[in-house]
């Protein structure tokens, strides 16, 4: 769990306390000292940790009352989509809680210490090999996800000096708990070490204890309003060296399989066919085959290391063995 280097006094409001992000913040801000409400959705079990309340992102009045009475010192907005059919499916998840939740800061509390939206790095696009993103670059993203998180980005822009804001982009998140990444693991715990015409591709990649210091930091510096920041461990790194130290954790040895990079637009298509049948919407497909047969997805860290003193902690080695001895605990593999 991330251990927030000082105690903090006050109140948090965060959106997507359930998911990978969210439940680590969380539980770091609860550590801390911070009196935690999170939103839920209706239908969803209360937080174990915490306080919560039910809440639907689309009642703009629920959201209004709701600030105006608890009058939260930090909003960190964590929840979203990585998953959809169409760009409205992500719209839906990405953009338009975003827009309500600063319209109700408008009406109801505009007294909020920090508005954070949690963005992405995909919102920015993908960087050449030899040059990771900066905070200067112009954003270009290329597929629904990147584009929705972009487009959240604006709404909070646009909030100008309105309500302090800060926007915070992670590269690759993972880390114990995390279920995208996993499947690397549980392959590689099977006795295979598979790649797709990727070994050699580019990312930048963040231990979620890091990402969470580096949310928090961004929201109580007084360098960080109206800003946005990347955050990663500061060590690009490709998918060969990531892997490797997958396998090196697991301490036994594998088989290396190279196939053909042709393999993934069939899986892709092959899982939209799926999704078409039972309309449940799929991580794999072609707007992610877009995302994994770009070059490099890098970024660097310098403007948050320089603003509020970032610094990540967790190098890839100890992340991944970290990462591996949750899920042997847990009976994940």
């Amino acid at each position: 769990m991330a251990v927030l280097k000082e105690k903090l006094e006050g109140k948090a409001l965060i959106t997507g306390a359930s998911g990978f992000i969210g439940s680590n913040l969380r539980r770091a801000l609860l550590d801390a000292g911070v009196d935690v409400l999170a939103i839920r959705r209706g239908g969803s079990p209360e937080a174990k940790e915490g306080r919560s309340v039910a809440l639907e992102y689309d009642d703009v009045a629920g959201l209004t009352a709701l600030v105006a009475e608890e009058r939260p010192d930090w909003v960190f907005h964590v929840a979203g989509a990585t998953k959809g059919v169409t760009y409205e499916d992500f719209q839906r998840a990405n953009v338009m809680p975003t827009r309500n939740l600063a319209c109700a800061l408008l009406e109801g509390h505009r007294e909020v210490r920090r508005f954070v939206l949690v963005s992405s790095l995909t919102a920015y696009g993908p960087s050449a090999p030899d040059r990771p993103l900066r905070e200067t670059d112009p954003p270009q993203p290329i597929e629904h996800y990147g584009r929705s998180k972009l487009e959240a980005e604006d709404v909070v822009r646009a909030l100008g000096d309105a309500i302090p804001w800060t926007i915070v982009r992670p590269g690759g998140v993972y880390g114990p708990g995390d279920v995208d990444y996993f499947n690397l693991f549980k392959e590689i715990a099977s006795g295979r070490n598979v790649f797709f015409g990727n070994r050699e591709r580019w990312f930048s990649a963040v231990y979620v204890d890091d990402c969470v210091r580096a949310i928090v930091g961004a929201a109580t510096s007084e360098r960080t309003v109206g800003k946005g920041y990347f955050v990663c461990d500061g060590r690009p790194l490709t998918w060969g060296e990531f892997q490797q130290a997958i396998v090196d954790a697991h301490g036994k040895r594998v088989l290396t399989l190279h196939l053909p990079e042709a393999l993934v637009g069939v899986a892709a298509l092959g899982g939209e066919l799926v999704t078409r049948i039972d309309k449940k919407p799929r991580l794999f497909n072609r707007q992610k085959a877009k995302m994994g047969a770009q070059p490099a997805w890098t970024c660097t860290h310098d403007a948050a290391r320089a603003d509020f003193g970032y610094a990540p902690e967790v190098p890839v080695e100890e992340g991944v063995a970290r990462a591996l001895r949750w899920y042997r605990d847990r009976g994940w593999i």
